[in-house]
């Protein structure tokens, strides 16, 4: 009884020692992403761009549209009244091409204009084949309506896996996510998106944001984080504009599968 005791407790203390060491695996990881989450791997495999590591206090205000008319036009307007002359836009393509009018109207104000893809579903759920038919049809709509090719790319709903990041640059995409969430689309109020982008901005951060109808305080929010920021100091730029000022050093960026493979190998799960 007494064998069975101690080998039983030896199982569960390397148990625990695969778990807590782990724990600190992921810990360190994550430590060291948001310190630094910054721009290209330095491996070959392809990686998503969250923040760029710099101590200027520059920052990107992107918007992603997919659907509506009603909120892109006052988002444009308080950026045209409180003078933000960068900006970048991720649109999707049936969006764009359903409202032509609109996409000119960001160009018009000199802002960037990334694709949000074609069909706006989790393009990690779908068949290689069907990832490269999304991106490049999202990229000819796009391409034929501004008269400029999009690099850059924000996927729909954020959602992305190591086939996507590869096809997209095969296609010569940059996958841009971002390090600050607005959560502007949970309608949360004003005072909540404000707080969430004012707390966590820093050097270097891709701030997300919405211009679909979804989003509905976005307008009303806005212009008091272009003023919070600007009292901090911050300059606004576009996410081309972060990546140059990046150049080609960073730290490592790996999406969440890689993460929770390599915690379940530490594991011995």
């Amino acid at each position: 009884m007494n064998n069975f005791f101690y080998v039983l407790n030896g199982k569960k203390i390397k148990r625990f020692f695969f778990v807590f060491a782990a724990a600190l695996f992921a810990a360190g990881v994550i430590y060291v992403e948001q310190g630094h989450i910054t721009v290209f791997s330095e491996e070959s495999s392809p990686t998503a761009i969250y923040s760029v590591s710099t101590q200027k206090k520059v920052i990107a205000l992107t918007f992603d549209i997919s659907w509506g008319d009603k909120r892109t036009e006052p988002i444009l307007k308080v950026l045209k009244d409180k003078n933000v002359q960068k900006a970048t836009f991720f649109l999707s393509s049936p969006w764009s091409k359903s409202h032509p009018e609109l996409v000119k109207s960001i160009q018009q104000q000199g802002y960037e204009i990334g694709s949000h893809g074609h069909k706006h579903t989790n393009y990690s759920e779908l068949s290689e084949e069907d990832i490269s038919k999304q991106l490049t049809a999202a990229h000819t709509i796009l391409t034929d309506l501004t008269g400029k090719s999009p690099n850059l790319l924000r996927l729909p709903n954020g959602d992305f896996d190591k086939r996507v990041l590869k096809i997209a640059d095969g296609l010569g995409y940059k996958v841009i996510q971002w390090d600050t969430d607005s959560q502007d689309w949970m309608n949360k109020g004003t005072e909540t998106i404000v707080n969430r982008v004012i707390e966590k901005a820093h050097p270097g951060d891709i701030v997300l944001l919405h211009a679909s109808d979804s989003a509905k305080k976005t307008h009303e929010a806005l212009p008091i984080i272009i003023d919070e920021l600007r009292k901090k100091g911050y300059e606004f730029v576009t996410v081309s504009d972060l990546l140059q000022e990046a150049g080609v050093n960073g730290n490592q960026v790996r999406d969440q599968a890689w993460l929770q493979g390599q915690i379940n190998t530490a594991a011995g799960m």
